[in-house]
């Protein structure tokens, strides 16, 4: 047999990488190059700080939508005894349900389908049907499109609220609040961009997460606006700094923070801090004059539910949200309580109660924005995180477990239809069939509405851009926009 030494030639360290300098290896080696070469090029540094700010900027196509205020029913309200009646259900009442059923809380579910007792009827020249539980919402449902197929997909409160909220199950992401302020920012530079209106019975499941500006400039997160009197706290300088006192100290602290600012370029929160010491002094007229609401006509707060026990708290948010929307706030965001709708017991009075609580603010907000030219311009969203399974939880106490596969949520004004219904689930209510709206499509057609691609809506991080979407594959659902996109 012949054998070679590794020191022959055919079998040496430098003929091998001779020869596979001219094979595929090579090849591949050269084009590993050039790919890191290239991303080498396209990553430039910034040749100056960036400067983030709440000025006016315009959107890259022309927009429908100006301002937005967002209604989340925080806990899920009940779609199969609000929006979405279904009669097959009501066959089957009390009767076990004849496919499979994802629970959320398998302790205690059961099988039994359950058909809520609540009457149903048509309304409006569209003739959308509603529950006799929204007897408001039925005087404005030719304002709206009722969606009864929004979806997530992602069966707990928090990983669903954070899908809706900031595209993804997972906190530390800018809310759409923050999102839209950021592309778009303010108005009024007098009052804050993003409000947020808390309700007095607690906040949201995920807290301070619903508003946070995640990873973009705090600038640019949502300013809470207490639900009771007080409504913003220290509004009003000490009686011995009133007036010309105060004046002198603003515009000495103005310089002196300015001249921080410049020995440290780039420092995006100094600089937020800064902004918001400034916008606080701005607020001290303005914030008091938008929250007013005695200088409303008695028939405004009348219809808002001013007047009423039951609606005063919720009905005094929904007029805040319409006069600062006019004054130019660009996103104002309101809460229900802490499960509001989370009814997993008692649902037969909890549910009413609920609606009871926000029907008459909510079909007033729609009414008003309309009758003073602020509808077009103004997107309005209701909705909360999930609906109801079809079968009971707790039969002692009857009440509904999680769905996020098939529940409804309703828009109007900013470039929305109105009288027209959107998807549909199966005949239980169960799971979104037709014409699906999952939360990056929402997120998709928002953007639309206000002007904004996906491709110029980003923020880039040291690990490349971050966006809403963030590579979610989010359709714009044509069917529900007046102009659908060209």
């Amino acid at each position: 047999m012949m054998t070679h030494s590794l020191n022959t030639p055919c079998n040496s360290r430098r003929h091998f990488l001779a020869q596979q300098g001219f094979g595929l290896a090579g090849t591949a080696f050269a084009w590993m190059l050039q790919q890191d070469s290239a991303r080498a090029e396209a990553v430039r540094p910034e040749l100056a700080p960036k400067v983030f700010d709440l000025k006016p900027k315009p959107s890259p196509q022309p927009p429908q939508a100006q301002a937005m205020i967002s209604m989340f029913m925080q806990g899920g309200p009940s779609h199969l005894d609000l929006f979405d009646r279904k009669p097959a259900l009501e066959k089957l009442h009390m009767q076990n349900f004849p496919g499979e059923i994802k629970y959320d809380n398998a302790a205690e579910s059961s099988a039994k389908c359950w058909y809520g007792p609540w009457k149903w009827q048509q309304h409006g020249q569209c003739g959308m049907e509603l529950s006799e539980l929204l007897p408001y919402l039925a005087n404005v449902v030719d304002d709206i499109t009722l969606v009864r197929s929004m979806r997530t997909g992602v069966n707990n409160h928090g990983q669903s609220i954070y899908s809706l909220h900031n595209g993804r199950i997972t906190g530390g992401r800018p809310v759409v609040g923050s999102w839209l302020t950021y592309a778009l920012g303010s108005e009024n530079q007098n009052l804050p961009a993003f409000v947020v209106l808390t309700d007095p019975g607690g906040l949201p499941v995920l807290g301070t997460d619903c508003w946070s500006n995640g990873w973009l400039p705090s600038l640019y997160q949502g300013t809470v606006v207490r639900p009771r009197e007080p409504r913003i706290l220290n509004l009003d300088p000490p009686p011995q700094l009133a007036g010309l006192p105060q004046q002198r100290y603003l515009e000495f602290l103005r310089a002196t923070n300015q001249r921080h600012l410049a020995e440290h370029p780039g420092e995006n929160d100094l600089a937020a801090r800064i902004s918001a010491y400034e916008l606080a002094a701005r607020m001290q007229t303005d914030a008091k004059e938008a929250l007013d609401l005695s200088q409303e006509t008695k028939a405004t707060q009348e219809a808002y539910g001013l007047h009423e026990d039951a609606t005063r708290d919720y009905g005094s948010r929904c007029l805040i949200a319409r006069r600062l929307v006019e004054r130019g706030v660009r996103f104002v965001q309101l809460y229900t309580g802490t499960q509001n709708w989370d009814h997993h017991g008692a649902i037969l009075t909890a549910l009413p109660a609920a609606c009871k609580k926000i029907d008459k603010p909510s079909a007033a907000l729609v009414s008003d924005l309309k009758q003073r030219g602020l509808l077009d311009s103004t997107l309005v969203h209701w909705g909360g995180e999930m609906g109801r399974l079809p079968v009971i939880q707790n039969e002692k106490n009857i009440g509904r477990d999680h769905n996020t596969y098939g529940f409804s949520s309703w828009f109007a004004g900013g470039g929305v239809k109105g009288g027209y219904v959107h998807g549909e689930t199966d005949e239980f209510g169960h799971h979104a069939v037709r014409d699906i709206v999952n939360h990056y499509d929402y997120h998709a057609t928002l953007m639309h509405l206000f002007g904004l691609k996906p491709e110029n809506f980003t923020f880039t991080r040291p690990g490349g851009n971050g966006s809403l979407l963030d590579g979610q594959e989010g359709k714009i659902v044509t069917a529900m926009l007046n102009s659908p996109p060209v």
